[in-house]
């Protein structure tokens, strides 16, 4: 391990334990005789846009899943709000406080944008079986209440079109689709997984304002991984890059630009 990164390390264990969110310590994710992951160590404080970059191929989409359940870590341990959430189901994870968009956008094509901004909002639901069976009045109410909520969460993220199926919907609207599905679960912390990707600049832009909203006005942290660099650099309190699995830097945008190590992953030896 390089002098670089056992520095970068110690300013991620400094951070103050009150100010931490997010604390993933030594993940490591192994498939087969593959190491997607090696022993990474990464902290997300509160109110805080974090970056994961990288470039293609260096693990990012693994960690994700390794912090939300999808995949358990080989070796290491995730601690959410002081819980310890290793290897915990998504259903579990997304209760206490997690939530995530993916790469590849899956969505409920045939339903409409209310409805699937609805099913995300299941995790805090209150209604039981038989009351949704028996259409209780509170079930009704609840639904109602649900409704209103969805249409709301639409409208921060910039969506119009509430009741369009969400398979009719552009490419960039079902980008914000997913992110307001995620929302409606009421996360402390939301993942990001190439949330620009298909958008063009007036999009990506907006979309870096409604971080900055969610962050100030939501005091939801993100955790963003993006190929834009232009956003990247402009939203991010802080970045941690990976190559192969490894962390090979973190700190401020200014400093992850100039690091040599970066522009040689992203540029090679020659540049």
């Amino acid at each position: 391990m390089s002098d670089q990164i056992t520095a970068v390390d110690k300013v991620a264990v400094d951070v103050a334990p009150e100010d931490v969110l997010l604390d993933a310590a030594g993940i490591s994710k192994v498939f087969g005789g593959l190491v997607a992951v090696n022993d990474v160590n990464f902290v997300v404080p509160h109110k805080a846009i974090v970056s994961l970059i990288g470039p293609n191929g260096a693990g990012k989409t693994t960690f994700f899943n390794c912090l939300t359940g999808l995949y358990r870590p080989t070796t290491g341990r995730v601690s959410f709000d002081g819980v310890d959430i290793t290897a915990k189901r998504p259903d579990i994870v997304t209760r206490a406080g997690v939530a995530r968009t993916f790469q590849n956008i899956k969505l409920f094509r045939t339903m409409t944008a209310t409805e699937n901004v609805q099913v995300g909002m299941h995790p805090r639901l209150r209604a039981r079986v038989t009351g949704m069976v028996l259409r209780t009045p509170f079930v009704r109410r609840e639904e109602k209440a649900g409704r209103e909520r969805a249409r709301e969460l639409l409208e921060l993220v910039g969506l119009k079109r509430k009741d369009e199926l969400a398979m009719n919907l552009p490419y960039g609207d079902q980008r914000r689709l997913e992110i307001a599905r995620a929302l409606a679960s009421e996360p402390k912390l939301l993942l990001l997984d190439e949330p620009t990707a298909g958008m063009n600049a007036k999009e990506s832009e907006e979309l870096r304002r409604l971080m900055e909203k969610l962050r100030t006005e939501q005091d939801i942290s993100i955790l963003l991984i993006e190929h834009d660099m232009k956003v990247i650099m402009n939203v991010s309190d802080h970045i941690t890059v990976l190559d192969h699995g490894e962390k090979i830097a973190e700190g401020t945008p200014q400093e992850v630009r100039e690091n040599p190590r970066v522009i040689e992953a992203y540029l090679g030896s020659q540049a």
